[in-house]
C-alpha cells in the first residue's frame, strides 16, 4: 500500500461504516456480540476505531448485517487491510499516544488549549528534552530521546509548505513563566514561539494571569478536524495512564464553544507576540 495510508483514520472510517450498517439492521452491539460469541466491548472498540479490525471481523459482521452487495464487502475488507498497515510512528516502537498521533497526522486543523507548557508542536528540541525528562523522571535517556524524536517528527506538519496543519493555540501565561531547563533555554523557546506565530497557518494567543477564571480552568484539551467530511471531529484530552477521545457531536460542540470563549478572553495576536517577547527579555537578564 502507499506510504500515505493512515491506519488510525482508516480504522475510524471503517468503524463508523460498521456502526452505520449495524444501526440500519436495527441491532444493538450486545445483540451482535451474542451472534458472534464475542464480548460487547469488542464490538464497541471495533466501531470506535480503537482496535485493529481484521478482514475476518469484517466478513463476520457483514454476514450478521446481511450485506449482499459484494462491492461494499470488498471495499470494507480493503479498508480493514489498510487499517493494519503501520504508520510512520510505529518505527519508534511503543508510543503511548499513538492513536492521537495518527489522528493528528491526518488532521486539517488543530485547536489546542495548553495551561502548563508550550504545546508540543511548537517546542524546540531542547525544551522538549528538558520537559520530557522532567515529566518522566523514571524514564531512561533512550526513552526520552525516542519521545523527543517523535515530537520533532510530528512538527513536520507545522513546517509543511504544501499541506500545513492549520494550528490555533491558546496558552496560559503559566506555560511561559514555568522555567523548563534554564532561563536561556526558555528565552530561546519563547523567541521560537514568536517566530512560529508569524506563519500564516499558525495562530498563537496568550491567556494572561489577570484574566482570572476562564472556561479552560479544568485543563488541557485539543480539537482535531479532518479534511474529509466523513471523519467526525475529535476532542482529545491527555491523561496519565490513558487518554480520552470524545467524538459525539454534542461533546465536540461544547468544547468548541468553550474554545471560542478562550479565544475571546485571550490577548489578540499582536499583543500576544509582544507579551511573549517581553517575557523572553526577562529571561535574558
Amino acid at each position: 500500500m502507499a506510504s500515505n495510508v493512515n491506519p488510525t483514520v482508516r480504522r475510524r472510517r471503517l468503524g463508523q461504516e460498521l456502526r452505520r450498517l449495524r444501526e440500519l439492521k436495527g441491532m444493538t452491539a450486545e445483540e451482535v456480540a451474542e451472534r458472534l460469541l464475542v464480548s460487547q466491548s469488542k464490538i464497541s472498540r471495533l466501531e470506535n476505531g480503537r482496535r485493529s479490525i481484521s478482514q475476518r471481523d469484517v466478513r463476520d459482521l457483514c454476514g450478521v448485517y446481511e450485506v449482499e452487495d459484494h462491492r461494499i464487502v470488498d471495499s470494507l475488507m480493503q479498508m480493514a487491510k489498510d487499517s493494519r498497515q503501520q504508520g510512520w510512528w510505529h518505527a519508534f516502537g511503543d508510543i503511548p499516544y499513538s492513536v492521537y498521533i495518527g489522528l493528528e497526522t491526518d488532521a486539517a486543523s488543530l485547536r489546542v488549549y495548553e495551561p502548563q507548557v508550550v504545546p508540543g508542536l511548537l517546542q524546540t528540541r531542547q525544551y522538549a528534552e528538558a520537559l520530557i525528562a522532567g515529566a518522566l523522571p523514571e524514564s531512561g535517556t533512550t526513552d526520552v530521546e525516542k519521545r523527543v524524536s517523535v515530537r520533532v517528527r510530528r512538527q513536520e506538519r507545522v513546517n509543511d509548505t504544501e499541506h500545513p496543519l492549520r494550528l490555533w493555540v491558546v496558552i496560559d501565561e503559566a506555560a511561559l513563566r514555568r522555567i523548563v531547563g534554564d532561563k536561556q533555554l526558555m528565552r530561546e523557546q519563547l523567541e521560537y514561539l514568536v517566530e512560529l506565530s508569524q506563519l500564516p497557518h499558525v495562530t498563537v494567543q496568550v491567556l494572561p494571569f489577570d484574566m482570572g477564571a476562564h472556561p479552560g480552568i479544568n485543563g488541557q484539551y485539543a480539537i482535531l478536524e479532518f479534511p474529509d467530511a466523513a471523519d467526525s471531529s475529535v476532542v482529545y484530552i491527555e491523561g496519565v495512564t490513558s487518554d480520552l477521545y470524545l467524538e459525539k457531536a454534542n461533546d465536540v460542540q461544547k468544547y468548541s464553544v468553550m474554545y471560542e470563549h478562550l479565544r475571546a478572553q485571550a490577548l489578540n495576536v499582536d499583543h500576544t507576540r509582544q507579551f511573549i517577547a517581553d517575557i523572553a527579555k526577562e529571561y535574558a537578564r
